[in-house]
C-alpha cells in the first residue's frame, strides 16, 4: 500500500514509529508535495493580484509546472522509502566467503547508488515547486499570498531534507557528482528565494558555502 493511501494521521504514526522507514527522505518528498499542492491551489484561484492577463498566463503556466512536480514528489514519497529498504536488504546479504563478500558489496554499491539518486530527484522536484511557489506569491491573488509562502517554505525544506540524505549516502568522499549537484541545487534555490523578496539570504546562506542559518521566509 502507498503511505499517500493512508490516512493523515496514520502516516504521521508511521513516520513517528521505530522502524527506519518512511523516514527522512520519504518526508522530504511529501513537504515537498504538500509544497507543490498550495501552489496548484493558489494558480487556480480565480483572481490573481490585479488582474493583469498576463499574471494568468503566467499562473497558468507555473500550475502546469507544479502540478509535474507534485505528482512526481508523490511517488518519490514511496520510492525514497524502497530504496532506503534495498539497502538494508543489502547490507543483511551473507558475507561468510569472498563470493558472497563480493556479491553483497556489488548489491550494497546499487542500493546505495539508488538511494542517493531518489532523494536528488526529491531535490530537483521541489525546486521546480519553489520555482513556481514565487511566482505564483508574486501574480497570485493577494488574499493567497501566506498560502504562496508556505508552498515555498515547504519546498524549501523538502529540498534541504532530500540534500540531508544525499550527504549522509555519500559519506565524506570529498566531493562527488552527487554531492556537486546537491550544492548547486541548493545555491540555486536560495538564490530564488532571494530573488523573489521571500527570504532574507546573505553570503552564509545554505548552499553558498557559510556556515549561516537557513533562509527566513518574510
Amino acid at each position: 500500500m502507498s503511505l499517500l493511501a493512508l490516512s493523515a494521521a496514520q502516516l504521521l504514526d508511521r513516520f513517528a514509529s521505530s522502524d527506519p522507514t518512511p523516514g527522512g527522505g520519504s518526508a522530504a518528498a511529501l513537504a515537498g508535495a504538500t509544497g507543490a499542492a498550495l501552489v496548484v491551489m493558489v494558480c487556480r484561484t480565480p483572481k490573481t493580484r490585479t488582474g493583469d492577463p498576463g499574471e494568468r498566463v503566467r499562473l497558468d503556466e507555473v500550475l502546469a509546472r507544479a502540478t509535474d512536480a507534485g505528482d512526481r514528489l508523490r511517488r518519490l514519497v514511496d520510492e525514497d522509502s524502497v530504496a532506503y529498504d534495498a539497502v538494508v536488504a543489502a547490507y543483511r546479504r551473507p558475507k561468510a566467503t569472498d563470493e558472497e563478500k563480493a556479491a553483497r558489496k556489488r548489491a550494497v554499491d546499487a542500493a546505495m547508488a539508488a538511494a542517493t539518486e531518489v532523494p536528488l530527484r526529491t531535490a530537483e522536484a521541489c525546486l521546480v515547486a519553489l520555482g513556481a511557489a514565487a511566482t505564483a506569491a508574486a501574480d497570485g491573488n493577494p488574499n493567497a499570498l501566506s498560502d504562496a509562502r508556505t508552498a515555498a517554505a515547504l519546498a524549501w525544506a523538502g529540498l534541504t531534507g532530500a540534500a540531508e540524505n544525499v550527504r549522509i549516502n555519500v559519506g565524506s568522499a570529498g566531493s562527488s557528482p552527487a554531492r556537486n549537484r546537491i550544492e548547486a541545487l541548493e545555491r540555486e534555490a536560495s538564490e530564488l528565494l532571494a530573488a523573489a523578496g521571500l527570504c532574507a539570504a546573505g553570503p552564509d546562506a545554505p548552499g553558498s558555502g557559510g556556515a549561516g542559518e537557513p533562509p527566513r521566509l518574510k
